[in-house]
């Protein structure tokens, strides 16, 4: 099931480097395009040639075992190498000068090659021995994948890391933070080979397969990459849903108020029992139209002297400074609807509502009203300090 897992995380990640490579095909140059794409395609692949199932597929014989284990540590120091051409290309433009580590890069890959050839690698069952004469090049092997891997890494972690670090929010900083995060697992799924250097050095033998752990690293790092790099693609949709999420609750949140507001003025709904038909956003416009709207139809019947009465009863009570202005809104809400019921007018409205701002958006006005309704449920305990403090 872990197996399976890695290969849909691959796919994911094969199908969000594709989407990138689609969208900015226009805006970036192509070249940065190919190492984005260079870097998820080493990296899946690596995944997939040590997994069983390949091995399996490959079936029995020295020449396969041979060049699949090769062959993954060729992939993951190519997608290492992609990933900081492409970050340079990105960060440094057409000025980067990208040959030292490409130099480096294929140094390395040529080296790892030369060690493992000379370690002559034989299959037992589930792991591969070395004699003691060959025992030095594994040991060289692994070394050298393991620095080329911390040296690579640790450029790339610095470099995201910073870039995150002073970004502004917003969707560029968190696909900054999905990149640190990816190369942080695809750290973790390098150095997960550790333990076998330790193995290799002790008993001349170590485990032919990648292990479900390691895979799933390695799928992990595809798929936070992947997210990091094309965040720009999808995050609007996300942006939206989370933002219809956040509406339908806000929505939920200030029905007390408005039901309070319905009952005294039932003029105020426009079309009852279609709240949710043009959906979250629209329903909490509408909600908030309505509340603001009984308001205005309460006005004559505002106490102009109770919004100072209330804030020193309400301090009185130990409301927090932050929900003053909140709790003060819905005591004299409260009062209001209880004159309506009884006639009782005043002479002028309050000089000033506690409101955020006039000329605030839904968005503002709603955070408002959400505090508000908060407030509303503890109101009898501030009114009651208010009619305690009455004169008479």
């Amino acid at each position: 099931m872990t197996e399976t897992l890695a290969y849909y995380l691959c796919l994911a990640g094969f199908a969000g480097f594709g989407y990138k490579l689609i969208e900015a095909r226009r805006s970036q140059p192509v070249r940065t395009m190919w190492f984005l794409a260079g870097f998820g395609i080493c990296i899946a692949t690596g995944i997939v040639v040590l997994t069983p199932a390949m091995s399996a597929l490959a079936g029995p014989g020295p020449v396969a075992e041979w060049v699949l284990s090769l062959a993954g540590d060729e992939l993951k120091l190519g997608a290492i190498g992609f990933a900081v051409a492409f970050t340079q290309s990105v960060w440094r433009g057409e000025g980067a000068r990208l040959a030292p580590h490409a130099l480096f890069t294929g140094a390395t890959m040529v080296l790892l090659a030369v060690c493992f050839a000379l370690s002559e690698p034989r299959r037992v069952g589930d792991d591969t021995v070395f004699s003691d004469a060959a025992l030095p090049y594994a040991l060289a092997d692994k070394v050298v994948f393991l620095s080329y891997s911390l040296i690579s890494l640790g450029l790339l972690f610095a470099v995201f890391a910073r870039s995150a670090w002073q970004a502004e929010p917003g969707p560029l900083r968190a696909g900054l933070w999905l990149l640190v995060v990816g190369v942080g697992s695809a750290t973790a799924w390098t150095f997960w080979d550790v333990d076998d250097v330790l193995q290799l050095a002790r008993t001349a033998r170590i485990g032919a397969r990648e292990d479900l752990p390691s895979s799933v690293l390695a799928a992990v790092t595809v798929g936070c990459v992947a997210a990091g790099a094309t965040l720009s693609a999808w995050s609007p949709a996300v942006s939206s849903l989370i933002g219809r999420v956040r509406a339908y609750r806000a929505y939920r949140r200030i029905e007390p108020l408005w039901t309070a507001l319905r009952t005294a003025v039932p003029g105020i709904a426009l079309d009852p029992g279609r709240e949710l038909a043009g959906g979250a956003e629209f329903a909490l416009y509408r909600r908030v139209i309505e509340i603001r709207d009984g308001h205005l139809a309460l006005r004559a019947h505002f106490d102009p002297d109770l919004p100072a009465r209330a804030e020193a009863a309400a301090r009185r009570a130990g409301v927090p400074e932050a929900q003053v202005a909140a709790t003060v809104e819905a005591v004299t809400l409260a009062a209001a609807i209880e004159a309506g019921r009884a006639g009782r007018r005043y002479e002028r409205g309050p000089e000033q509502k506690a409101e955020p701002d006039k000329d605030a958006d839904v968005k503002a006005e709603a955070a408002w009203l959400v505090q508000v309704s908060r407030a509303w449920r503890h109101r009898d305990a501030v009114a009651e300090r208010v009619r305690a403090a009455a004169p008479g």
